[in-house]
């Protein structure tokens, strides 16, 4: 076995926004000698999609294109990633811990009868030996690990990698992998709509704005959004504010909910359970306003201010207005 092979997901025209770390890893991987590298890339309608990836510096590229009238299943996406793993035979493969990745990585292990390391925050190779860091214990230790078995299936936390600092752009070879239909039957038992937020996303947002219990009611959550807002953050939320209804599961943040690595998170009315520590163990900066000067949510901040958040969030927000004119 040699080789390196990175799982992309690409949507529409554009690559999803994780592929860049992806790339950067399995370059670095390459030079301390596992191989060369190439990306599979799974999608529907993704052939345009699928030359950007040289632009990153990757030279082959497997193409699983669904061309169906409805997105791939994951049943589907399992079944290309299984194919690519057969034919290539890597030592490595690389997938973004989020998203489909998240369900698609223990499955493909499975398949392949191999080891699996999920939500590393670091990779080195020591000794010849790939060793995989990643956050344990909600996030209170930190564990190193490696793997006996090969292919060695690894999925890399969003933020937590950088992109390849020079990528070497060249036109890449394509290869179009002929994926046999997994005959999936479908019933769709009910369809949910949630609102469109604005504002980045934020699994890929550099600055985040967080709410907790703290705040004491929905209808105060709009001090939250409002610095979001002047900040051009994504805007996220503890379980217990999700749970009582006032925003969308989506923006929870946490063990069960998303795991972020933004540059800057500043939370509002969060105490800091160990469940939403794990979610940020990967941010870089982390601002804490509570009353609570005991509150566990200091122990993790860079900068910490206690007091009232009515009185904090509004003049804070006012100032930012001022000095972005």
């Amino acid at each position: 076995m040699s080789g390196v092979l990175l799982i992309a997901e690409a949507s529409g025209e554009q690559l999803a926004p994780t592929t860049a770390e992806l790339v950067g890893e399995g370059l670095r991987l390459s030079i301390a000698d596992f191989g060369p590298v190439t990306a599979l890339l799974v999608g529907k309608n993704i052939q345009a999609v699928a030359a950007s990836l040289g632009q990153l510096g990757i030279e082959n590229v497997l193409v699983a294109d669904s061309r169906g009238p409805t997105p791939p299943t994951p049943r589907w996406v399992l079944a290309a990633a299984e194919q690519a793993a057969r034919q290539l035979q890597p030592e490595v493969i690389l997938v973004t811990h989020a998203g489909g990745g998240r369900d698609l990585a223990p499955s493909l292990a499975y398949r392949l009868g191999t080891g699996i390391v999920t939500d590393s925050t670091a990779l080195r190779v020591e000794n010849g030996e790939l060793v995989i860091t990643k956050p344990v214990y909600g996030g209170s230790a930190i564990a190193e690990f490696t793997i006996a078995s090969t292919p060695r299936v690894v999925t890399l936390r969003p933020r937590a990698f950088e992109a390849a600092e020079s990528p070497a752009a060249r036109e890449a070879h394509v290869q179009a992998l002929d994926v046999p239909s997994t005959d999936d039957a479908i019933e769709v038992l009910e369809e949910v709509r949630e609102q469109a937020t604005t504002g980045p996303r934020l699994k890929d947002a550099k600055v985040i704005v967080s709410g907790g219990r703290g705040l004491g009611g929905p209808e105060n959550w709009k001090y939250v959004e409002e610095l979001a807002q002047v900040l051009g953050a994504a805007v996220g939320a503890t379980r217990a504010v999700t749970d009582a209804g006032w925003v969308p599961p989506s923006l929870q943040v946490g063990l069960t909910g998303a795991t972020v690595a933004p540059d800057l998170y500043i939370t509002i009315g969060i105490s800091g359970a160990v469940q939403h520590i794990a979610g940020i163990s990967g941010a870089r900066n982390v601002v804490a306003i509570n009353r609570d000067a005991d509150a566990n949510i200091f122990k993790y901040a860079r900068y910490g201010v206690v007091g009232d958040w009515k009185q904090i969030v509004p003049a804070f927000t006012q100032r930012l207005k001022e000095l972005r004119g």
